[in-house]
């Protein structure tokens, strides 16, 4: 059956690097545009990787609890389809944002506001899924079934972000259960992600945070 560690895994990187988005945007000085695009192309990314996520689960996950895992699955797969909508329309929000403060550090903190709600919405969603949608999983999806929602994730990025991606979440994850999310790359895939993936996050986390090791503290 399913091997559910790697959406712990996906959640610890979303909360860590979604809890630190809204210092960021406060600390970019109004005029710098040059750290403006720094810290937007990597709020971009995260959005999209958020995103992407919840596209998977969409198409793929709920459909299988739904038809195998009872009652109990139709409730809580219902208030996971309402988490995702509101998650969908901060997201969209930020979307609306991020090119106008990028190009003028205008709006910053209606953008800081909306990452701060993104969050909050984010930690209340992943808990519950944890909680009571992982356990469901196991039971009722097969380990194959599992792995279209990764195999997902990786059709909808570019390799170069594919490997950023991968870096996020080797940052503080288990080497295991990343080997195990790379069973179904490609085989440059397979070979170079665990090479470079975490020298390829120390850079950019340089870029963005000021540290090569943004702390997961507080997630």
């Amino acid at each position: 059956m399913a091997d559910v560690r790697d959406m712990y895994l996906m959640h610890d990187t979303l909360r860590r690097e979604f809890r630190l988005m809204p210092g960021l945007f406060r600390g970019v000085a109004t005029g710098d545009t040059k750290r403006a695009a720094v810290v937007a192309t990597h709020a971009d990314l995260l959005c999209r990787l958020l995103h992407v996520h919840h596209e998977a689960e969409d198409a793929i996950l709920w459909p299988k609890l739904r038809e195998r895992a009872g009652t109990q699955a139709t409730v809580v797969v219902a208030a996971m389809e309402q988490q995702h909508a509101a998650i969908d329309a901060a997201l969209t929000r930020a979307a609306e944002l991020i090119p106008i403060w990028r190009a003028t550090t205008r709006r910053g903190a209606n953008l800081a506001d909306v990452f701060d709600h993104l969050f909050s919405a984010l930690v209340e969603h992943t808990v519950m899924e944890e909680e009571q949608i992982l356990p469901l999983a196991k039971s009722c999806v097969t380990a194959q079934e599992w792995k279209q929602m990764a195999q997902h994730g990786m059709h909808s990025f570019s390799p170069k972000d594919m490997l950023l991606c991968f870096g996020l979440m080797m940052h503080e994850g288990d080497p295991d259960v990343v080997k195990g999310a790379l069973d179904d790359a490609p085989l440059a895939g397979r070979i170079l992600i665990p090479r470079l993936g975490k020298r390829v996050f120390a850079a950019h986390a340089k870029r963005v945070h000021g540290t090569a090791s943004p702390s997961a503290e507080g997630r």
